[in-house]
């Protein structure tokens, strides 16, 4: 049985442990001419009450918007600059869980497989929860790459 790969999705946090999973990520697509959907997840901004006072719902989207923007420019940045190989790669951003919007983009977008690495930026353990939590979930094969 030969397996075609039409499309590889790479999560990341921008850390340095996410950009270990980068080389499997070019070498995957080229070997298969695979496109790569590169998602990145912002942090959901919460109420914030009586520490810092009333927040407007239209400054939290202001702040979510500029965040939006950095990321929609970084991950421009990292797929100019390290995914040349790749035929095509296709950028999205969520908001929320991190696991959960990887999970929904893996519904939407239905890769062949997930490549990304063991930690992200707060891995404190060997193994962080997001990926823990899409190798329990994900009904796609997921390449784990170890960061130690």
């Amino acid at each position: 049985m030969v397996m075609k790969v039409k499309k590889i999705l790479w999560p990341t946090d921008f850390s340095e442990n996410a950009a270990k999973a980068l080389p499997y990520v070019n070498s995957l697509s080229e070997l298969y001419g695979a496109e790569v959907h590169v998602l990145y997840v912002l942090e959901e901004m919460g109420p914030f009450g009586a520490w810092y006072g009333d927040f407007d719902r239209s400054q939290i989207d202001a702040l979510l918007k500029l965040q939006k923007d950095k990321a929609e420019a970084h991950l421009q940045k990292i797929c100019e600059q390290s995914l040349e190989g790749c035929p095509l790669y296709v950028r999205h951003t969520g908001t929320g869980d991190a696991a959960s919007e990887i999970l929904k983009l893996i519904e939407k977008e239905k890769p062949d497989f997930v490549v990304m690495s063991t930690q992200g930026n707060s891995g404190r353990f060997s193994f962080g929860s997001v990926a823990e939590k899409i190798l329990r979930h994900s009904p796609v094969p997921v390449l784990t790459i170890p960061v130690g």
